[in-house]
C-alpha cells in the first residue's frame, strides 16, 4: 500500500461497534508493540493513524450499509489498499497510446486481485476514499468506478515517489476533482480544431510543395502546439514575463510558425531559397538573428513578443538533440536575475519560465537531460520549476523502444529527482490543452520541474524521404490505417453536433488556401530577391579591439583597502586571514599574486556598472585555495563576500559553487550570457581538461553560434593548466582543441604568464561586451603561477598598464646584433625560461618572447621583434606539451611566415597519446630537458 498523504476520508468512518473496539485495541497495541499487530492495520495505522474522537465520541459509520463482523475491517482494509492502488497504477491502464500498440497492465487495479466483489465495495461508505465525495458518488463500489476513469483515462499520472506529501495530495486532489476531463465550451471546441487543421496543413502544405527536403515534422504529436499553448496562456496569467523554449529539429518549424508566429511566407521562402528577410513582419514583434555561415532551418531559434508584453524566444540548436537543454534553463536564470545592484543578484523565479521539448529515446539516453534535474533545486542555478515535455512518437530514430532504454517509460529518469510525471494521450487535444493549464497551475505552486510524457507517434520516418517500412513494419501498418488528430477531432465534433462536416471541411480547405496563398507571394518576390551573401561583421575583423583597462591609482589603493575590511564580528580562519592581510603589503610591494589581481579586476569591472557571474566547481574558494571570494567564519561557518562592500560598486558580483558536471554548467552559463549580454560571465574548470566533458558546448554552440545564428557572447571560460608532474588527467587543458575550433576572429585564446595581464584581460573582456567586437575568451589558466614571484604584479602596473598580446623578456636582446636565435612560447614554461635567465648574463646569443594570446596570433607584433635583429637564424617555438598538442601544430605556420626563410624549429616533450608523463621524476627530467634546448646555443 501507498504511504502517500491521500485525498480521501478516514477509513474508521465504516467501523462501529465491536469493530470499532477491536481496531482501538489494535492501535494502542501498535503505539506499544506494533509488531505484534496484523500487517494490514499496520499499514492503516501508518498512513491514518488511529480512529479520531471527535467531542469525545468516536467516528460512527456514516451509512447504514456499514459492514459488520470481527473480519470486516479486512474488506475496509482491501478498498483503501485498491484505492489507493489506482491513484499509483492507474497510469499502467489508461488508454494513453494512439496506436493501441502497448499492452495496458490492469491488474493491480482489479477488485478481484484485493479478494473484493462489487457487493463488499457497495457495503463501504463513499467517505473512506474522499476528503470530498464526488457528485453523484454515493458508496465504496461507485467511488472506486470513479477513480478509475480518472486515473485510467487518456491521461495518467506519477506521484507516489515525491517525498512532499502535501505535494502528492494537492495533485491527487487536481486528478479526483475531474480536472482532465473538464469539457470546452463550443467556441473553444471549434479554436482547438482550427488550431490542429493549421498545424496538420502546415506539414501537409511543406510535404506536398517541397517534395523531398527535409523538415523532421512533428506528425503524430500536433497536440503539442496545444499543450504549449495551454502552458504559456497559463503561466502568463500567473504573472510571468519570459518564457524561454528549447527543442532539438523534430516539430521546430510548426513551433515556430504556431507558437513563435513566424509567417507562413517566411516559412515557405526557407524552403523555397527565398530571402526570408522579405517576409519579416515590420512591427518589430518577431526578431531573429544569422550568421554569415547560416544553419539548416530546422536548428533557428526566434523571439516574438506578444501583444501583451510576453516574450517568448525559441533557442538555436544543433542537431545534436538535448544540448541545448542547459543554455535554455541558464537563459531562464538570466532573465530572472536582477544583476543592477551590489551584492548577489537579486533572484525572482516569477519573471521567467523554461520550457524543454525532449524525443523519448534522447529523455532516456542523454545524460545532459538529468544534469539539467541536478539544477532544479540547486542555489545559484534553481528556476522555480522547468517545464519538461517528452515529444513521445514512441521510437528513436530507425529503432523500437525497446532500443532506447531500460525503463518502462521515457520519463523515468525524472522520477529520481522528486519530479511528478504527467502522461497524456496525444490524440485526445481537450485533455492535452487540460494537462497544460494543470502544469502551469503546478508550476506556479511548488516551483518545481514537471514532466509531461505526450504519447504519440511519428508519421514518417527519421525524416520525409525516409521509409520506416525497413525497419518498423508493424508499427507503420498501424500508422498508415489510424487517421491524424485533426481528422478525429473533426468528427467527434460532428458527431457531437458542434460543427457539421461540412463545416469541418470548410476549415480545412480555407486554411490550406491561405497558405497556398503565402506560398504565391514567395514566388512573386522571388524575382526582388537579390540573394545577397552574409559576411563576417567588420568589427570582426579588428583582431585586438582597443579598450582602455587603466584605472587610478588612488582608485586602486582605495578598493584594495576596502577588500580587507571585514563586517562587525566576522573572524575568518587563522590560516587564511593573515593570507588576506599580506595582500596589503603585496600591494604596496608589487607583489600582487593572481588571485588578488583578479579580485582587483572583478572590483573595478562592477564599479565600472559591469555584472559579473562566476560558478565552477570550488570556484568561491579556488581549486588551489587561491582565489578566496566568499570568506567563512571560523566560529559560526556564517559567509562573507569582500566584493560586496566595495565602495562605489554599482552592479552584482554573484559567485557560486556548481554541481560537479561540466557540460551542464558550461551550457547553462553560456546561456545566461546570451539572455545578459551585459554580464561578464566567467566558468572555471577545476582541471583544464575536466572541461572535455563539455566539448561539445565548445563546438557547437562557443566557437560558431555567431558566425551560424548571429548570437554575440562575451563568456568567459579559465582552464587550468601547468605542467608540473601531477599526471595526464590534471597537466593540460587541451589547449589544441580550442586552437583548431579558432577562425574567423571566432574568440581569444590567451595564455598569460603574469597576474597583471590577467587583471588586464579580464578588464578588456568586460569593456568589450555589448559591443560588436565582443567574442568569447579562453585562458589558459595556471597553476604554479598562481603564487609564483616572477608572475606577480605590481600596482602600477594594474592602474596605468595594458593587455599584452606579447611581453619581451627582461635582460635579454640588449645586444641585438648578437641574437641568433628568437625563442617563442606561451605560459607557464615562459617562467621556467625566465627562472634560468635571471639577468640574462651569458645568453647573448637569445632573445625570449612571450606570446600571451595565441588566437589572434599577434604576427605583426611578432614579426616586427625579430626585425630589430638582424642576425636570426631561427626561431624556436617551446612548449612544455607534446608535440602533437599544445599551440606548436597551430602556430607553425604563421611561424613560416614571420621568419622570411629563417629556420623554424619545435622545442619541446615528443608527440604522445597521452597529455603527459606520470610520474614526477619523468616530469622533471622531460621539463630539464626542453628548458636547456631552448636556451642552448
Amino acid at each position: 500500500m501507498s504511504n502517500n498523504v491521500l485525498p480521501a476520508g478516514s477509513p474508521w468512518s465504516a467501523f462501529s461497534g465491536p469493530n470499532l473496539g477491536y481496531v482501538l485495541e489494535q492501535y494502542d497495541l501498535f503505539l506499544q508493540s506494533p509488531e505484534e499487530v496484523e500487517p494490514e492495520l499496520v499499514q492503516l495505522f501508518q498512513a491514518y493513524g488511529g480512529p479520531v474522537f471527535v467531542n469525545g465520541q468516536a467516528p460512527v459509520a456514516t451509512t447504514t450499509a456499514a459492514v459488520a463482523g470481527s473480519g470486516d475491517y479486512k474488506k475496509v482494509l482491501a478498498a483503501v489498499k485498491l484505492a489507493a492502488s489506482i491513484r499509483e497504477n492507474g497510469h499502467l491502464a489508461a488508454d494513453l497510446y494512439p496506436l493501441k500498440n502497448r499492452k495496458l497492465d490492469t491488474t493491480r487495479i482489479e477488485e478481484s486481485v484485493f479478494n473484493l466483489t462489487d457487493a463488499d465495495l457497495a457495503a463501504i461508505p463513499a467517505e473512506v476514499f474522499f476528503a470530498t465525495v464526488p457528485a453523484g458518488v454515493t458508496n465504496g463500489k461507485q467511488a472506486i468506478d470513479y477513480l478509475k476513469s480518472v486515473y485510467a483515462d487518456k491521461v495518467g499520472v506519477e506521484v507516489a515517489h515525491l517525498q512532499n506529501a502535501e505535494e502528492r495530495a494537492w495533485i491527487e486532489a487536481q486528478v479526483e476533482s475531474g480536472a482532465f476531463k473538464q469539457t470546452l465550451a463550443a467556441d473553444q471546441k471549434k479554436a482547438v480544431l482550427e488550431r490542429l487543421t493549421r498545424i496538420e496543413n502546415f506539414e501537409k502544405f511543406i510535404h506536398k510543395t517541397f517534395v523531398g527536403q527535409k523538415r523532421f515534422s512533428g506528425e503524430g504529436l500536433d497536440s503539442q502546439i496545444i499543450l504549449l499553448d495551454e502552458i504559456i496562456k497559463g503561466s502568463e496569467q500567473q504573472g510571468v514575463k519570459n518564457v524561454r523554449i528549447g527543442m532539438a529539429h523534430r516539430g521546430r518549424l510548426n513551433v515556430l510558425t504556431h507558437v513563435l508566429n513566424k509567417p507562413y511566407d517566411m516559412m515557405f521562402s526557407d524552403f523555397a531559397h527565398v530571402s526570408n528577410d522579405l517576409f519579416l513582419p515590420e512591427d518589430g514583434k518577431l526578431e531573429i538573428t544569422k550568421g554569415w555561415t547560416g544553419d539548416v532551418k530546422y536548428h533557428m531559434g526566434a523571439s516574438y513578443t506578444y501583444d501583451s508584453g510576453l516574450n517568448v524566444k525559441l533557442a538555436y540548436n544543433p542537431s545534436h538533440l538535448e544540448v541545448g537543454n542547459p543554455l535554455v534553463i541558464g537563459g531562464v536564470r538570466a532573465a530572472q536575475d536582477d544583476t543592477s545592484a551590489p551584492g548577489f543578484a537579486k533572484h525572482d523565479d516569477s519573471k521567467a519560465m523554461g520550457i524543454l521539448l525532449h524525443g523519448d529515446a534522447a529523455f532516456a539516453g542523454q545524460g545532459i537531460v538529468t544534469e539539467g534535474f541536478n539544477f532544479s533545486q540547486v542555489n545559484g542555478f534553481k528556476t522555480g520549476g522547468t517545464v519538461q515535455i517528452i515529444a513521445n512518437n514512441m521510437i528513436g530514430f530507425t529503432t523500437e523502444l525497446f532500443d532506447s532504454r531500460s525503463s518502462n517509460y521515457a520519463s523515468d529518469p525524472a522520477k529520481g529527482y522528486d519530479i511528478p510525471v504527467v502522461h497524456v494521450n496525444a490524440d485526445s487535444p481537450e485533455t492535452v490543452a487540460a494537462v497544460g493549464r494543470f502544469v502551469a497551475a503546478y508550476r506556479a505552486k511548488f516551483k518545481k520541474d514537471i514532466v509531461i510524457d505526450l504519447i504519440g507517434y511519428r508519421r514518417y520516418g527519421h525524416n520525409e524521404t525516409d521509409d520506416p517500412t525497413v525497419t518498423n513494419p508493424e508499427t507503420y501498418k498501424l500508422v498508415s490505417k489510424h487517421e491524424p488528430i485533426r481528422a478525429l477531432y473533426g468528427a467527434e465534433l460532428a458527431a457531437a453536433g458542434v460543427l457539421s462536416a461540412e463545416e469541418v471541411k470548410a476549415i480545412d480547405t480555407k486554411i490550406y488556401a491561405e497558405m497556398q496563398a503565402s506560398y504565391d507571394y514567395v514566388k512573386a518576390m522571388a524575382e526582388k530577391d537579390e540573394h545577397k551573401s552574409l559576411e563576417m561583421p567588420e568589427e570582426l575583423k579588428v583582431e585586438f579591439p582597443a579598450i582602455d583597462t587603466t584605472v587610478t591609482a588612488e582608485r586602486l589603493a582605495k578598493v584594495n583597502e576596502d577588500l580587507l575590511v571585514f563586517a562587525d564580528g566576522f573572524e575568518p580562519q587563522n590560516k587564511l586571514g593573515k593570507i588576506l592581510e599580506k595582500r596589503r603589503d603585496a600591494f604596496a610591494t608589487a607583489k600582487i599574486d593572481w588571485g588578488h589581481a583578479e579580485t582587483l579586476a572583478y572590483a573595478t569591472i562592477t564599479q565600472d556598472g559591469t555584472p559579473v557571474r562566476f560558478t565552477g566547481q570550488d570556484a568561491q574558494r579556488g581549486t588551489f585555495s587561491q582565489r578566496h571570494l566568499v570568506l567563512h567564519d571560523k566560529n559560526n561557518g556564517s559567509e562573507f563576500t569582500p566584493l560586496h562592500h566595495v565602495d562605489g560598486v554599482k552592479a552584482s558580483f554573484t559567485v557560486y559553487n556548481s554541481p560537479l558536471t561540466e557540460a551542464g554548467v558550461v551550457g547553462y552559463e553560456y546561456g545566461y550570457n546570451l539572455e545578459n549580454e551585459n554580464i561578464l560571465s566567467v566558468w572555471e574548470a577545476q582541471f583544464g581538461d575536466f572541461a572535455n566533458m563539455a566539448q561539445v558546448m565548445f563546438d557547437n554552440f562557443i566557437s560558431s553560434a555567431r558566425s551560424k545564428w548571429g548570437q554575440k557572447s562575451g563568456f568567459v571560460l579559465l582552464l587550468p593548466h601547468g605542467y608540473e608532474g601531477q599526471g595526464p588527467e590534471h597537466s593540460s587543458s587541451r589547449m589544441e582543441r580550442f586552437l583548431q575550433l579558432s577562425a574567423e576572429n571566432n574568440w581569444f585564446v590567451a595564455n598569460c604568464s603574469n597576474a597583471g595581464n590577467y587583471y588586464h584581460l579580464l578588464r578588456r573582456q568586460a569593456g568589450l561586451l555589448c559591443t560588436e567586437g565582443v567574442r568569447p575568451l579562453v585562458v589558459v589558466s595556471p597553476k604554479s603561477l598562481l603564487r609564483h614571484p616572477l608572475a606577480a604584479a605590481s600596482a602600477e602596473q594594474l592602474a596605468t598598464g595594458r593587455f599584452q598580446e606579447v611581453i619581451e623578456q627582461e635582460g635579454l636582446g640588449k645586444n641585438v646584433k648578437a641574437v641568433e636565435k628568437v625563442v617563442l612560447g606561451s605560459g607557464k614554461v615562459m617562467i621556467d625560461l625566465a627562472e634560468r635567465v635571471k639577468d640574462g648574463e651569458g645568453l647573448d646569443h637569445l632573445h625570449i618572447v612571450r606570446v600571451e594570446q595565441i588566437y589572434p596570433f599577434p604576427a605583426e607584433q611578432v614579426k616586427e621583434i625579430i626585425a630589430r635583429f638582424p642576425n636570426v637564424k631561427e626561431i624556436v617555438w617551446v612548449q612544455e606539451e607534446p608535440k602533437n598538442q599544445g599551440s606548436w601544430t597551430y602556430v607553425l605556420e604563421t611561424l613560416y611566415d614571420i621568419a622570411e626563410g629563417k629556420k623554424v624549429r619545435y622545442v619541446g616533450r615528443p608527440a604522445m597519446s597521452s597529455t603527459s608523463e606520470g610520474d614526477g621524476d619523468s616530469h622533471k627530467a622531460a621539463q630539464a630537458k626542453l628548458v636547456n634546448e631552448a636556451l642552448e646555443k
